[in-house]
């Protein structure tokens, strides 16, 4: 059985997701009370339907409550969304992810108890000063704790080097999630490499740890 998802507030966030979502096989409810944006949306996904998401009634009637997710999307009013989340809750949704625009709309959700909490534009923020700082970081996701997870093009200084020799665990106290390759052009996942595995020039490396650790390795390295 497919999974079901519900996205509400169709704006360029909430329309990617759904669309994603259903290009990966789910099943997926697209919402939003603009009817422009449910038609332009209505031949990507399974549904879509315009309503009053801040209506306990209409969110009901559509049998959310049977959704695996409900990712709340709407920009245009915090107030409509904080309503909308709470309905969601009300009526028993499973998981709810809601998206924040700033720290405070962030702790507000979170004190209503939501788990998962997407700001996209602090993500934009951070992904463009760790590449203009750093310009062999490739991408940069922040997580909870000081922690962070990185994609950079491995220093000369690692080139020719084994895992071993290089130490990131003992050295750094970094962790390494995986390694890509380039072949024929392209980088391709290495899956998880041993101690002996050696890195080369055009070699990426994905690395986890704090963010002051994954900072001294950059530094080091540079």
């Amino acid at each position: 059985m497919n999974s079901k998802f519900a996205v509400i507030g169709l704006g360029v966030f909430g329309s990617a997701i759904a669309r994603k979502l259903a290009e990966r096989g789910a099943d997926v409810m697209a919402i939003d009370e603009s009817e422009d944006k449910v038609q332009s949306i209505a031949n990507d996904v399974a549904f879509a339907v315009s309503l009053d998401a801040t209506s306990k009634h209409a969110l009901e009637a559509q049998n959310l409550g049977d959704m695996d997710a409900v990712v709340v999307s709407i920009g245009s009013s915090f107030q409509e969304m904080l309503l909308c989340v709470f309905q969601l809750q009300a009526i028993g949704v499973k998981q709810i992810i809601a998206r924040a625009q700033g720290p405070v709309q962030r702790e507000i959700l979170t004190k209503m108890g939501l788990k998962h909490i997407l700001s996209p534009e602090q993500e934009v923020a951070n992904n463009i000063a760790e590449q203009l700082t750093n310009p062999g970081v490739l991408m940069c996701v922040n997580l909870p704790d000081d922690h962070e997870i990185i994609e950079v093009t491995a220093p000369s200084k690692l080139h020719g080097r084994t895992l071993q020799d290089i130490g990131l665990r003992k050295k750094y106290n970094i962790n390494l999630v995986t390694l890509l390759k380039e072949d024929g052009g392209e980088h391709h996942i290495k899956g998880v490499p041993g101690p002996e595995t050696i890195i080369d020039n055009g070699d990426i490396i994905m690395i986890f740890g704090l963010t002051k650790d994954v900072n001294r390795f950059i530094e080091i390295n540079a």
